[in-house]
């Protein structure tokens, strides 16, 4: 059933939860390691996305859709959540909040260069110049518009970002592939990313934290990021008359994101932070413009 009201109300829901999430990963990760965060976000997000299934009458579909499709399930769970959320959130662990996030939104740049070589997707001139445009505003931001090499450039942390983006792209370019049904697929996916994720939290950490901050922190990662913005925009888009309208809802996220990361964790937002956000966003138009 269309009803365009109701998807711009699941997009809207869809794009407040994106938008905290980069405070909560900053909050999260000052008390938590990587791994202790992978680990009790993939949890509530399991929880999150089982729940659903059940509601839905479907977790009976889990096993017979793990037997058929164990390749690709496995494949799926190592990038996400595993590959990507630990590269991510080792990139957030040493930038600025509000280095980190605008950075991680140009992945759409990398999956359309990563499309040429994978689908066999041509390449446009209008897809080269958003591309430019966008990494021109990631080294406006990374170097907060000091154009010489300076200390103050957390090199390490940039590449992380940027791994983060070509691991995420690629998901998206496996998933192409993936005949699986998507709350089905995510499902398993975090089912199987789950004891990898425990064992990695025993051997370079420990399961046990404290409750406070971080971990309500890290289960709001879960519910919020990993799960129910899942379930929200899956519902925005299947509900949408245009789709197109929805989905550029999402770049209101990163402008209310910044808002929240100066007001909750009280990092002073660098003008060079919100004109390198202003040219990536222009990017990101400039390119899905193109393609409508």
């Amino acid at each position: 059933m269309v009803d365009q009201h109701k998807a711009y109300a699941f997009g809207i829901t869809t794009v407040l939860f994106w938008s905290t999430v980069a405070t909560a990963f900053k909050i999260a990760l000052a008390s938590l390691t990587v791994v202790q965060l992978i680990f009790y976000a993939c949890v509530s997000s399991t929880l999150v996305l089982l729940s659903a299934l059940v509601w839905q009458g479907r977790l009976h579909e889990l096993l017979p859709t793990f037997r058929q499709h164990w390749r690709i399930t496995l494949l799926a769970a190592t990038l996400n959540p595993l590959v990507y959320y630990l590269i991510l959130f080792a990139a957030y662990d040493r930038l600025p909040a509000q280095v980190a996030q605008p950075i991680n939104y140009t992945w759409a740049i990398v999956l359309t260069l990563m499309s040429i070589y994978f689908l066999k997707q041509r390449v446009t001139v209008r897809d080269l110049f958003a591309a430019a445009v966008c990494y021109a505003g990631v080294v406006l931001i990374a170097t907060q518009g000091q154009w010489q090499l300076t200390p103050m450039v957390n090199f390490p942390g940039i590449m992380l970002a940027l791994a983060s983006t070509v691991i995420w792209a690629g998901y998206w370019i496996l998933n192409i592939r993936d005949s699986r049904e998507p709350l089905l697929a995510l499902s398993l996916n975090f089912l199987c990313a789950l004891p990898v994720a425990l064992l990695g939290c025993v051997l370079f950490s420990t399961p046990a934290v404290s409750i406070g901050a971080g971990l309500g922190a890290a289960l709001y990662i879960g519910i919020f990021e990993m799960g129910l913005a899942f379930l929200c925009w899956s519902q925005a888009l299947k509900l949408a008359e245009n789709t197109s309208r929805v989905s550029n809802l999402i770049f209101l996220s990163p402008f209310l994101s910044l808002v929240l990361i100066h007001y909750i964790l009280g990092e002073p937002i660098y003008s060079t932070t919100y004109m390198g956000l202003a040219i990536i966003v222009g990017g990101l138009l400039w390119q899905k413009i193109g393609r409508n």
